[in-house]
């Protein structure tokens, strides 16, 4: 592929896009440059990693100025303040939701799903090209002084995200086939990492990307338990059949979030903690672990489901008229 130095041609495509969203502003068009280009250097500052932090206030202003340029009042309530974590955050998947996102052959517009994705902006799937991926080297891996491996595990998925990261970052990505994406999804998992979908505002306010990662390298649960809300739960929770269960403890040693303790062999759950990954799942051998529904969090994003809900509303307005 002939790379243009200029401008990738995908990114020129991204921009006609943004051009049609009113809510786009000029600030957050820059933003998503430097965030695709220099996507790298973005991350590693972010999670403080970077040799810059060590100049402190002054990247900190900058770091603060990316986060101002995405705040700003709600259209619906121009009180209402947008967070950080409402513009950049990831949903905890379980695999077999994260597959389906990469096994589309269709292209999906599915907006404002904020009963899927409770956070005030980047809240769409619009998946474009959805065939179109590619595995990038992860950028919170590559941060850290000894990652976890492999690295080359994060997902960008549709257009025109994969080919924007494919031209600007050539050497650290490789576009893959749904089947790759999903061997790719399942070795994490037996790795006992975690899936998120991530949705960024400058990334034309939708989903684009599945992180596979881990508590000591990702930056977004590096955050998250700093106090940056900026992962919300699968809609799942883990169970453990006591019964089952053999007191090993290894699903504690698993977990990423640090929701299960066990004591006297008994496994005890945090329900405020779990975050129905089912990451334990993968190293528990008696299998005495299962994931269940919990309406008191958000809706799964189950591709699948939310498609069929709206075909059934569609056909349910169709014999209305």
């Amino acid at each position: 592929m002939e790379l243009n130095n200029r401008q990738p041609s995908a990114l020129k495509d991204f921009y006609k896009e943004a051009a049609s969203m009113e809510k786009m502003t000029t600030w957050q068009k820059f933003h998503a440059h430097i965030y695709s280009k220099w996507l790298y250097l973005y991350i590693s500052i972010g999670t403080g990693e970077h040799r810059l932090c060590k100049i402190g206030r002054p990247i900190t202003f900058l770091i603060d100025l990316f986060k101002s340029g995405s705040t700003r009042p709600s259209p619906s309530n121009k009180k209402e303040e947008i967070t950080f974590a409402d513009t950049y955050h990831g949903k905890v998947l379980t695999t077999k939701s994260a597959r389906q996102l990469v096994t589309l052959n269709k292209k999906i517009d599915l907006r404002n799903l904020e009963q899927v994705i409770p956070y005030k902006r980047a809240k769409d799937i619009i998946l474009k090209n959805p065939e179109s991926i590619v595995a990038l080297e992860c950028p919170c891996r590559a941060a850290r002084k000894n990652p976890c491996t492999p690295v080359d595990v994060c997902l960008i998925v549709g257009e025109p995200f994969a080919s924007i990261v494919r031209e600007y970052h050539p050497t650290k990505s490789r576009r893959i086939s749904g089947t790759e994406a999903g061997n790719i999804l399942e070795e994490e998992h037996k790795r006992g990492h975690v899936h998120h979908a991530f949705f960024k505002d400058v990334m034309l306010d939708r989903f684009y990307a599945i992180c596979n990662c881990c508590k000591c390298c990702c930056g977004a649960m590096q955050a998250f338990r700093n106090g940056t809300p900026m992962l919300c739960s699968s809609g799942y929770i883990c169970k453990v059949d006591q019964e089952q269960c053999i007191g090993c403890g290894i699903c504690a040693k698993t977990c990423q979030f640090e929701a299960l303790k066990i004591e006297k062999k008994i496994i005890t759950i945090d329900n405020d903690k779990c975050m129905g990954c089912g990451a334990c799942m993968s190293s528990c051998k008696p299998q005495a672990l299962t994931l269940k529904r919990d309406s008191s969090k958000a809706e799964p994003l189950e591709i699948h489901r939310l498609l069929e809900e709206v075909l059934e509303k569609t056909k349910e307005m169709e014999e209305s008229l």
